[in-house]
């Protein structure tokens, strides 16, 4: 039988010879060398063409302070260090051999022959193939740049993870966040935090707190709290009046913004250029105002498509000046960045409230609408299917009656916003009424659907989640 002394005996040997066998001392190599205790440590001073090594490590400078009992060496000058196809230079650095770890606090460059890292200070890790960087750090590739305060890079995975004020360059578009994680290979990316992605192609940016993208299925997602702007530029034409010198410009620039704000949000970015907003949905251009739970942005095209989700779901509901539309679907047609066309198709219904007797509100209903814009005023509605309409009338702005018609067609023409005109076609049918009675009873002239929605969105309160996030 063993004796137990002895048995303790041989576990520590044992031990000790599993740890000579893990560790690996590292070994310099100059021009020459002094010895001196430090501190009551012996260190070694290597100078002139010092090669440090350590396995497939290799590293050169002008000096090194090997520290003998740590397995560690001070770095200065020209230092280059090197594993395989990966490169890391800097002017002064450290070496610790038994974590196998370089670390720089004097500015450092990685260069691993796909990605250019460099930061005012960094280590990495040779034999988890790990880069911790810090301050000023910058990441380059073949198709992008990414920019933090700390970046922690995966060699082999191609992974790297920024944080602090990160922005990712990549062609046209720039994403900003508090954090990402970024795919090299992929080049996907996912963000955390007061994200930002700005296109210069369109002027789009959309922010949110946590964005997916995919480059190569040129599809990106934004799911928490997404806001989407876009700004455009356009001229309108002015009158000339007798000052202007004949043959002067008489059109004006103006500026004009897009804003979304949904729950989710997605961007097809291929030969389609697609840009879908899902639940709760607000948009606000202009005179122009939505609530829905599903629109579709046709950027190339210049469309815009509003829809229902299910037939149990709410109508949306678009505002354009003084009309509220309503209908299953809504489609907005854009030419020169102004409004064109409005399409509402299936269950379509138009009111619009007469802006000095707020309680007269001309109605229409049908199965299809159609509105035609010039410069931005309505011009013409074509109403088809089941039409049914109420339009008060007017002596010189003063209150004369309505008229309550129904056909199978109509065209309504108008005049400075006001109807000027109407035809009816296909059995048509009209009642006047007297001003004597409809003063006063105004709201008992209405059409079946007949709801005036109140929660119309502006643009400064679906801007201010952005302000909102950021003092969070």
């Amino acid at each position: 039988m063993i004796n137990k002394k002895y048995l303790i005996i041989i576990l520590l040997l044992s031990a000790v010879s599993v740890f000579a066998q893990q560790q690996e001392y590292i070994t310099v190599i100059g021009d020459s060398l002094q010895g001196k205790m430090i501190d009551g440590e012996s260190v070694r001073e290597v100078f002139g063409h010092v090669v440090l090594t350590q396995g497939n490590v290799r590293i050169t400078c002008n000096q090194a302070v090997q520290y003998i009992s740590r397995n560690d060496a001070e770095l200065i000058g020209n230092v280059i260090a090197t594993q395989d196809t990966l490169t890391i230079t800097t002017e002064r650095g450290f070496y610790y051999g038994n974590e196998r770890k370089a670390e720089s606090v004097s500015g450092v460059k990685l260069d691993d022959k796909k990605v250019i890292l460099t930061a005012d200070t960094g280590s990495y890790f040779f034999n988890d193939a790990k880069a911790i960087f810090r301050s000023n750090v910058i990441l380059k590739d073949t198709s992008s740049t990414v920019n933090s305060k700390q970046l922690i890079y995966f060699k082999d995975e191609g992974k790297a993870i920024a944080t602090g004020d990160v922005k990712i360059f990549e062609g046209k578009n720039i994403i900003q966040a508090d954090s990402l994680v970024h795919f090299r290979e992929t080049r996907e990316t996912i963000a955390y935090y007061n994200v930002k992605i700005s296109s210069t192609d369109n002027n789009s940016t959309i922010y949110g707190e946590h964005l997916e993208d995919y480059p190569q299925k040129h599809y990106t997602l934004i799911d928490v709290k997404p806001l989407f702007i876009q700004i455009d530029s356009s001229y309108s034409e002015r009158a000339q009046s007798d000052s202007l010198a004949a043959g002067a410009d008489t059109s004006t620039l103006q500026i004009d913004t897009l804003v979304i704000q949904a729950k989710k949000m997605e961007a097809y970015r291929d030969t389609i250029n697609i840009f879908k907003a899902t639940d709760s949905v607000k948009i606000v251009r202009g005179k122009f105002a939505s609530i829905n739970d599903f629109t579709e942005y046709y950027r190339k095209e210049g469309k815009i498509v509003t829809e229902k989700i299910s037939s149990e779901a709410p109508q949306p509901i678009i505002w354009y000046d003084n009309s509220q539309l309503t209908g299953d679907s809504v489609i907005v047609l854009l030419y020169e960045n102004k409004i064109n066309e409005l399409d509402v198709n299936r269950n379509a219904f138009i009111l619009s409230q007469n802006a000095k007797y707020k309680t007269r509100y001309d109605q229409i209903s049908g199965s299809r609408l159609k509105i035609f814009f010039s410069n931005g005023a309505i011009q013409h509605t074509e109403v088809f299917g089941g039409v049914h309409s109420i339009y008060f009338l007017y002596d010189d702005n003063t209150p004369n009656g309505l008229t309550k018609s129904s056909s199978e067609s109509a065209k309504i023409y108008f005049d400075d916003n006001k109807v000027s005109q109407v035809k009816l076609y296909g059995t048509p049918n009209s009642e006047y009424y007297p001003e004597r009675l409809v003063v006063g009873n105004e709201l008992a002239f209405t059409l079946p659907g007949y709801i005036i929605f109140n929660n119309r969105p502006a643009k400064e309160e679906l801007l201010k989640q952005i302000s909102d996030n950021r003092n969070k």
